[in-house]
């Protein structure tokens, strides 16, 4: 597991009968596990009730980075180190300068985007040949090792469809 692991940060929920999870707990090395557990035989669950459980351990942890990540929106808007314009966080999250991004649920911004000339065309309606460019945002964010936060549209900090904080 710990080659699986190694590049990871997401928490680490424990599913077991409690006489094993100290065990585990001994020889642990991956730095994100949670302190809480679920304990029980997890071959009895079905599959949705251990993720509730899980879930219902890890989703504080969760809801606190988004509430610290706004926070810190909030203290970089008015610098550089914040857009909240798709013309602004696409070319930032393509070359790897984003490190969190709130990006509105259930919303599209419609165009192109030409990575190699920054040529950016933005359309209020889908047209042939565009993508969604709130997806690339997020995307190109997370394969750059940023976080994406997909929130209803009036948890965007700075009332757009995106918001950034860029590492530089």
């Amino acid at each position: 597991m710990h080659g699986l692991l190694r590049e990871e940060t997401a928490p680490l929920v424990l599913a077991g009968v409690e006489f094993l999870i100290p065990i585990y707990r001994e020889t642990n090395t991956y730095p994100h596990l949670l302190d809480r557990e679920v304990a029980g035989n997890p071959d009895r669950l079905k599959a949705e009730t251990l993720r509730e459980l899980a879930w219902a351990i890890a989703e504080p942890i969760f809801l606190e980075q988004k509430r610290e990540a706004a926070a810190r929106y909030k203290d970089t808007l008015g610098t550089v180190l914040a857009a909240s314009s798709i013309e602004d966080v696409l070319p930032a999250a393509t070359y790897g300068r984003v490190e969190s991004l709130f990006v509105a649920l259930d919303q599209e911004q419609w165009g192109r985007f030409d990575a190699a000339t920054n040529a950016l065309v933005l359309h209020t309606e889908e047209e042939a040949g565009d993508v969604d460019l709130l997806d690339v945002a997020a995307t190109q964010t997370l394969l750059h090792g940023g976080k994406v936060y997909a929130v209803d549209r009036r948890e965007v900090p700075g009332e757009s469809l995106v918001a950034a904080i860029f590492r530089y």
